[in-house]
């Protein structure tokens, strides 16, 4: 069953060899998503009990969404399936059902298609307005999913995200949210559901667009993610003693979104993404596979290049040539092959340069002899790729861009221009705006020669702009935050060697839809290491572990121990070095320039390796944390940390190299300190660090020249 829908009486399934839908026709006549599941897995739900395949509220036409209320008075009853095609293409197997009203000609096209092999659904909805009169939508979803195992078999994980805290998960069970009632008494279902949302321009501010639900007796995962560079909602909720999911985009209700359709005007959903698998570390390693194969293409995927930024515990925005020559000549010898140059490189203002920038030109204060050219040269010689850091949608208030640039080239609200934090936010729909970052990125890295930017995004604007044409907040910030993606991709078609690390304060852009143009993520701008590891360890359950860059910081006036912590969080990621390597003794710039080589000889196995967690995923003050790679048909590694206190030693379980032969190998550190251990069990790995910090990356592979575990 690839490529084609293959009809039934009464609907039609659809799928691959990894995953495989059914299609029925519930008794009000719209068209139900009855079955997704892996083949041989789950039969087809009761049509009663899934939901519409799409659903919607636009003024005039219902109630409007009121949590998991889907009533009549909705479009999602109303949309009659009138056709329905299938195909494959570059390796993604594609199904486009389209539905109709006919009393408004609203057209809806749900678009599905997934990776062939992979069992991971994407989903988003298109809406053309068929009809004569113009439609307001207020909600629209990405994914509707219903007839999953009741609240009382489920547990529910979602993930924090706060600055200097990204990726915290936790989990509880559904059924402490979704209150059970008494269904018969009542004649409808409950009403109550938990509810996630995004926030303002800062997608990620506050938690990750994810979630999952995990069936307690059986296993079964359902992980999805909701792909917006801007507002998200999930819901997960109760109808017909069983378990809906919910997938949107921006909404009115949460984020001040709405669009106006006229005749012939069409508008597209965020995607949304839906993995299953038997487990949460079989779901995330599907949705691993999925996240590779929707993102752009690019060398860095596969290169992984070690990255020196002069930031973190370092230079902390101060750049000089003064500073930054000692520091480029030790990063190189360290094995580095770039060298970022953080904020501040263009900072001649006397009064600071928070609110004033946006020329993006080199300061003349900080490089006195060659100016800025004369560094970039030093990094080229070196035998480095040259980068610069970036912040290119503000313009501060005390900016010549601020007068320069005409007032609808940035965000503003009721004619007005809107000034966070001292900033202004550009408005990338705008040609003036574009003009002006196009110029920029040319001049820096088509004539400076600049092969890395490090993106950053440092305001919230919340809920976002109405600029001519929006209709309401939430849809120009969308707007935006789509013009933006656009202008990455064509900077990277200008630019094809051009390196791109997305940052937002860390982590709080971490969405599904930038990390598919951008070739890096900053997962976190946590400066203590000791509270670094949770944040490591749980990061590739929002970014493939060749994109995700984990800061390491060792420095003169750490023990060798501490060294050793703070560089072996990195190793499973994307190494981004920094610290005052310059300063320290031969003994220590050792342990540096060893653990760059040991990445260095297995980061061409990260880019195609998917993660799991022995220890299930980290708490934020747990003293054991650990982190797995599995290589498919080649070794996995774990990295292993303890952080302080308790027990010395930790038993790590291994399922899935049960009955083989295993070898083991510490990698990092190159010594193994007196007393630390690594003892191998039928199927886990004891691990014993006698005392704290202490990190550990360890192979594991079966004996012999084919080694696979």
């Amino acid at each position: 069953m690839t490529g084609t829908a293959d009809a039934t009486r009464n609907g039609f399934s659809w799928g691959h060899s990894g995953l495989e839908a059914e299609f029925a026709t519930a008794s009000d006549g719209t068209l139900r998503l009855v079955r997704l599941a892996v083949p041989g897995g789950a039969g087809p739900a009761d049509p009663e009990s899934a939901l519409p395949l799409v659903e919607l509220t636009a003024l005039g036409h219902g109630s409007g969404w009121s949590g998991p209320r889907f009533t009549g008075t909705a479009f999602g009853t109303r949309l009659r399936h009138r056709d329905h095609r299938s195909g494959t293409r570059g390796g993604w197997d594609r199904l486009t059902v389209e539905l109709h009203d006919p009393a408004t000609g609203l057209t809806a096209f749900a678009e599905l298609s997934s990776p062939t092999g992979v069992p991971v659904l994407r989903s988003r909805v298109r809406l053309r307005n068929d009809g004569t009169e113009a439609l307001v939508v207020q909600s629209v979803s990405s994914l509707l999913l219903g007839g999953l195992p009741s609240p009382d078999t489920l547990d529910v994980h979602r993930a924090r995200n706060d600055w200097l805290a990204e990726c915290r998960w936790y989990t509880e069970p559904l059924r402490d949210t979704v209150t059970d009632i008494n269904v018969a008494a009542h004649q409808h279902d409950s009403r109550a559901a938990l509810v996630l949302a995004g926030r303002g321009s800062w997608p990620t501010d506050g938690h990750l667009a994810m979630g999952a639900l995990t069936e307690r007796s059986g296993g079964r995962t359902w992980l999805w993610q909701v792909e917006s560079p801007a507002g998200w909602r999930w819901d997960l909720g109760e109808r017909a003693h069983g378990t809906y999911l919910a997938l949107n985009g921006p909404t009115d209700a949460e984020h001040q979104w709405r669009v106006r359709l006229t005749p012939g005007e069409e508008f597209t959903t965020v995607p949304g993404a839906l993995a299953l698998g038997d487990g949460f570390d079989a779901a995330l390693g599907a949705l691993t596979s999925y996240r590779r194969a929707v993102r752009r293409p690019h060398p860095d995927h596969t290169a992984l290049p070690v990255v020196f930024n002069d930031y973190m515990n370092t230079l902390m925005g101060d750049p000089t040539t003064e500073k930054l020559l000692p520091l480029i000549d030790a990063a190189a010898e360290a094995g580095a092959e770039y060298f970022c140059i953080d904020s501040g490189w263009y900072d001649d203002d006397t009064q600071g340069w928070w609110d004033a920038v946006g020329e993006w030109l080199p300061s003349s204060r900080r490089f006195p002899d060659g100016g800025l050219a004369a560094v970039l040269d030093r990094i080229r010689e070196r035998g480095m790729v040259p980068g610069l850091w970036l912040e290119p949608e503000v313009v501060g208030v005390r900016s010549p861009v601020a007068s320069a640039l005409p007032p609808e080239a940035f965000f503003q609200r009721d004619g007005v221009r809107i000034a966070e934090q001292g900033r202004h936010q550009l408005d990338l729909r705008h040609p003036a705006a574009r003009a002006h970052l196009d110029k920029t990125v040319d001049r820096i890295v088509g004539d400076w020669g600049v092969g890395y930017l490090k993106l950053d995004y440092n305001i919230v604007v919340d809920p976002g702009t109405r600029a001519a044409g929006d209709l309401a907040p939430g849809a120009g910030l969308l707007g935006h935050a789509h013009a933006y993606l656009d202008w990455l991709s064509e900077v990277l078609d200008r630019h094809p060697g051009l390196v791109i690390e997305n940052c937002a304060s860390g982590g709080m852009r971490m969405d599904g839809a930038t990390l598919a143009v951008t070739q890096l993520q900053s997962t976190s701008d946590q400066q203590d290491p000791l509270r670094y590891p949770p944040i490591a360890a749980a990061a590739p359950t929002a970014v493939p572990p060749e994109q995700s860059a984990v800061w390491a910081y060792p420095q003169p006036e750490f023990d060798d121990d501490l060294i050793t912590f703070t560089l072996g969080g990195a190793l499973l990621g994307r190494i981004h070095l920094s610290g005052h390597l310059n300063r320290m003794s031969e003994h220590q710039f050792a342990l540096v320039r060893d653990a760059v080589a040991t990445y260095r000889t297995i980061r061409g196995d990260l880019a195609r390796a998917v993660p799991f967690w022995p220890l299930g995923l980290p708490g934020w003050t747990d003293e054991w944390v650990a982190l797995g790679m599995r290589v498919p048909g080649g070794p996995s590694y774990l990295s292993v940390w303890r952080r302080g206190g308790g027990t010395s030693e930790v038993r790590l379980p291994l399922g899935h190299l049960a009955g083989h032969d295993i070898r083991t190998e510490v990698l990092h550190p190159s010594v193994t300190p007196t007393g630390w251990t690594v003892v191998t069990e039928t199927d886990a790995l004891r691990v014993s660090l006698p005392r704290t910090p202490a990190a550990l990356l360890i192979r594991c592979s079966r004996p012999g020249p084919a080694s696979e575990a």
